[in-house]
């Protein structure tokens, strides 16, 4: 055997296995992903305190009407600068998930009693 036949002997052998793992390999395509709301706790760490921080303190106004901040979660918001306010509507959010989200972010901004 010459040299370049032995090189392209050990890249095929290298490159196929990877390419049929690659192939055979599955994984659930992003639009299938759906966000359920079990506990508003974790969903709020998870999607939300990046941006509004942990206490709800940033770019949240508890006092806009309820019905305002749920369309805001379900259809997203475009802010005065980014980053803008996604929609989680698509990504499987119903209404009472968002109004159980909106309650609990609420919940965080009222004064310790």
């Amino acid at each position: 055997m010459t040299i370049n036949r032995i090189k392209i002997f050990a890249t095929l052998a290298l490159v196929l296995p990877v390419l049929a793992l690659m192939i055979s390999y599955r994984t659930t395509p992003v639009s299938a992903v759906t966000l359920t709301v079990s506990d508003p706790a974790e969903v709020f760490k998870a999607k939300c305190a990046m941006c509004h921080s942990p206490k709800a303190e940033k770019l949240y106004n508890p006092a806009l009407p309820q019905e305002e901040q749920i369309e805001a979660i379900l259809k997203g918001k475009k802010g005065e600068k980014p980053p803008n306010m996604p929609a989680f509507e698509p990504k499987g959010m119903t209404a009472d998930d968002a109004k159980a989200l909106v309650e609990y972010m609420q919940g965080l901004r009222k004064p310790a009693s």
